[in-house]
């Protein structure tokens, strides 16, 4: 288990809950200096917890091919993948029936289950892409100002015309606004349809019970969870999966094969062909045994802490505007999105980076319906807090954004067709030590 701090200490500093493989990392800024790295964009994806690596370490020796195979290693690399997916399953709440199919990330995921949804699928413009663009007959209802008038939009139009799936995020990758999911949930089998949840940005901050809440999936990443090896999961009901094609044909999803005819297995394996990501859910197995350790309330409290003091430091600037989807949102995990009245968030990104070792995101974050809908200027910039930041890294961030909206950047940049770079970039390159053979 790893060792974490006290939330807050006597002299009010909030240090960070867990180590992350990111957290002795020095990164060159210009100059020829090096800092301590700020990584403020974890809502893209994270680090490694430190037990999450050391899992994947010690588990490495034995991997091998699983399921049928008679090597030592194999039977427990099978055990290992097996155990992972059922420790995944209780982490979410699954129901004793529901299905765990091992997929990439939260978009494989959600395109997995668009492959097997049996009718229209009403969503909001709130969504990621991930939760937009997979659905084929999708009916968009743009949210309203409210959550409370939001859920009345989408009752009218369940109640217009049947819909086999209500898909809804469970936290908003831009404004990191949650939403009530019983709520959604009742509403959506009140109508006869099923809800999907977009749990990407929700099940890194917070646990969520899929059973007691009323959800019929839920897609996530492990990536976005610490866990950094490549696998995320579709948990929920099994008759659609078990209906829908294969996902990907190939070994592994059958029971036989004759020149005429394939007889497929039932989900997960019918939807898992090929090897598996054995290390991938290992980790991100991992990673959600330590959230539990770490407990619910000490996670809560950390980011309800960081957020406000986040808040608290960036309200103070001029020409800063916070942006929000919903008047009435009363919850947020950990991210905060901004627009700037006076400069570029792509130049102001690259100068953070460039300039403080500072690391955020700028742009529109993949939910363009929704960005352009609620800001005001094309692009914004987002900092996203989890379990390895401090409160001293807020203060970096606050104090970095200052001196850049006051006084612009220090160096010259121009903007490229990949964003905004140093015109003179003096940062070196890191060395790794696997080179390239010589030909």
């Amino acid at each position: 288990m790893t060792a974490v701090a006290p939330v807050l200490t006597s002299s009010g500093r909030v240090e960070p809950l867990a180590t992350l493989t990111d957290a002795a990392l020095d990164v060159p800024v210009l100059g020829g200096a090096r800092v301590r790295h700020v990584n403020l964009d974890l809502a893209a994806s994270a680090p490694a917890l430190d037990a999450v690596a050391r899992r994947v370490v010690d588990v490495l020796p034995w991997y091998s091919s699983v399921h049928r195979g008679s090597g030592y290693p194999s039977i427990v690399s099978t055990d290992l993948l097996e155990s992972s997916r059922d420790v995944v399953g209780r982490h979410v709440g699954a129901r004793s029936d529901d299905t765990v199919v091992i997929t990439r990330n939260t978009t494989d995921s959600l395109n997995l289950l668009a492959s097997a949804v049996p009718g229209d699928v009403v969503v909001l413009d709130i969504e990621h892409h991930a939760n937009l663009l997979p659905w084929r007959s999708r009916r968009v209802v743009v949210g309203r100002s409210t959550i409370n008038e939001t859920l009345d939009a989408l009752r009218a139009e369940l109640a217009s015309r049947p819909a086999a799936l209500l898909a809804v995020t469970a936290a908003s990758n831009v404004t990191g606004e949650v939403l009530p999911l019983e709520r959604f949930a009742a509403l959506a089998h009140e109508h006869g349809a099923r809800i999907a949840v977009d749990g990407a940005q929700f099940v890194p901050h917070r646990r969520i019970d899929i059973a007691e809440t009323g959800i019929d999936y839920l897609a996530v990443s492990g990536h976005k969870a610490y866990a950094p090896f490549g696998a995320g999961v579709l948990v929920g009901r099994r008759d659609w999966l078990d209906a829908a094609p294969a996902y990907l044909a190939g070994g592994g999803a059958v029971d036989t094969v004759t020149a005429d005819a394939v007889s497929w297995k039932r989900s997960p394996e019918r939807h898992e062909a090929g090897t598996p990501n054995v290390l991938g859910i290992v980790a991100f197995a991992a990673a959600l045994v330590e959230f539990e350790s770490l407990g619910e309330e000490r996670r809560g409290a950390h980011e309800r802490a960081l957020r406000e003091r986040l808040l608290t430091g960036i309200r103070s600037l001029d020409g800063v505007r916070v942006l929000g989807g919903f008047d009435d949102a009363t919850d947020a995990v950990g991210i905060v999105t901004i627009e700037l009245t006076s400069l570029s968030v792509g130049l102001v990104a690259a100068a953070l980076a460039a300039e403080h070792g500072i690391a955020v995101r700028a742009g529109r974050f993949c939910a363009h319906p929704f960005f352009d809908r609620i800001a005001t200027r094309r692009n914004g910039l987002r900092a996203s807090i989890g379990l390895g930041t401090s409160s001293d890294d807020v203060d970096r961030f606050v104090d970095a954004l200052t001196s850049i909206v006051t006084s612009g950047p220090r160096a010259e940049y121009a903007r490229g067709a990949d964003g905004w770079h140093p015109v003179a970039d003096d940062r070196p390159a890191p060395e790794f030590g696997v080179r390239p053979v010589a030909r």
